[in-house]
Parts: structure tokens; C-alpha cells; sequence
């Protein structure tokens, strides 16, 4: 098997692991926010479903090549990852401002619930990992899609490590707005991210020149 097969397999099994975590971060965000009335938990939950869906697309795309599809068919794969992956940076993009305007307009604080902050410390771990397998596999493969669902991974841990910055600055020093201040900075490095991957795939269109079944 050549390393460039390998390679599509270990990119195979890291969207696996991310997409099974991002089913359990989805699930206990959620869930955990509505029993405790947790705004944030619940729009964390959101977070999660938005990557979800990014990582079940880069999959199917991994999937292709890794099942020995032609060349044209594994490159319109890879543009529609683009386009999937570049959309859901956008969507998160407008989460995390529309979210971080909301907890500063009502004054609030990040959540400190025992779930929320174990939820946040395991995220925090987990997804630097996950990041790092995908940007390193897509350089490998060739795959700007998978390296830009790999900076969908790291906007997470970013998130988590915000979450839990707010909880500790806000019972020491009642910063009850650094976690939105926060994550407000994050944005132009999401859009930038996103806009990228969307004009890749806009890249792959032009070049295509045609709307043959053989087009990449």
C-alpha cells in the first residue's frame, strides 16, 4: 500500500473519532443545557451539529479516495468538502457573534455548570489532537478541505479554552464578558479560514471550465 493510501486511512479513522465525539459533545451540550436552562451549553450543542456535519461530508470524501475512485471523481469530492467545510467555518463564524453578543447584551457570564466545565476541559484536550491529525493528513493527501475541517477542530478547543478562562476570571475578578471579548477576536481568523475553502472550491469550478461528468 503506498504512503499516499495510507495516509487517506488514517485520515479515514481521525474523521471517525471527530465525528463521534462531535455525536457525545453534541448530545450532553445539548441535553445538559436545557435540564439547567444554559444558554451557552445549548449554543455550544450548535457549535458541535455544525461540525458534525463538516466532518461527516470530509468523510465521505476520505471515503472515495480511500475506496479507489478515479481521479475526477475523488476532486469533485474535494470541492464539495470545500464548499460544505468553507460554509459551516462561516455559520460558526456568525454563531460565535451572534452567542457572544447575546451574553454581553444580558450580562452573561460563562456558564460554571459541573457538565459545562467538564464538557469544556475534555473539548479542550481532544480537539488540539484532532486538529493537528487533519491539517497533517491533508498536507499529506493534497486535501485543503480536510485542513480547513481541521481548523473547525481547533475553533472548538479554542471555544473551550474561553469557557473555561470566563468561569475562572469570572469568580475571581467578575469579568462575566472576557470569555465573549474572547471569543469575539476569533472570528476573522474563522471567516478568513472559511472564505478560504470556499474559494478553493470556487478555484476548482473555474478551472473546470465545463459541466461534463469528467470536470474536477
Amino acid at each position: 500500500m503506498s504512503t499516499h493510501a495510507v495516509s487517506v486511512k488514517k485520515g479515514v479513522t481521525i474523521e471517525l473519532v471527530s465525528i463521534l465525539w462531535m455525536i457525545v459533545e453534541a448530545g450532553v451540550a445539548i441535553g445538559a443545557g436545557l435540564l439547567a436552562h444554559s444558554l451557552a451549553l445549548v449554543a455550544f450543542g450548535a457549535d458541535s451539529i455544525i461540525e458534525l456535519i463538516a466532518g461527516a461530508v470530509l468523510l465521505w470524501r476520505l471515503t472515495i479516495e480511500a475506496s479507489g475512485a478515479s481521479l475526477e471523481r475523488v476532486k469533485r469530492a474535494e470541492k464539495v468538502s470545500s464548499w460544505v467545510v468553507g460554509i459551516a467555518l462561516l455559520l460558526l463564524a456568525v454563531y460565535i457573534v451572534v452567542a457572544s453578543a447575546d451574553k454581553l447584551w444580558t450580562h452573561q457570564g460563562a456558564e460554571s455548570t459541573y457538565v459545562g466545565i467538564g464538557l469544556a476541559i475534555a473539548s479542550g484536550v481532544i480537539m488540539p489532537y484532532l486538529s493537528r491529525a487533519k491539517k497533517r493528513i491533508g498536507s499529506e493527501i493534497g486535501s485543503k478541505a480536510l485542513r480547513a475541517d481541521g481548523s473547525c477542530s481547533i475553533v472548538c478547543a479554542y471555544m473551550a479554552w474561553t469557557v473555561l478562562a470566563g468561569v475562572v476570571f469570572t469568580a475571581l475578578l467578575g469579568w462575566w464578558w472576557i470569555d465573549s471579548i474572547a471569543a469575539l477576536v476569533l472570528v476573522y481568523f474563522v471567516v478568513k479560514e472559511g472564505w478560504e475553502a470556499i474559494q478553493e472550491a470556487r478555484d476548482k469550478e473555474n478551472a473546470c471550465g465545463c459541466c461534463h461528468d469528467d470536470c474536477c
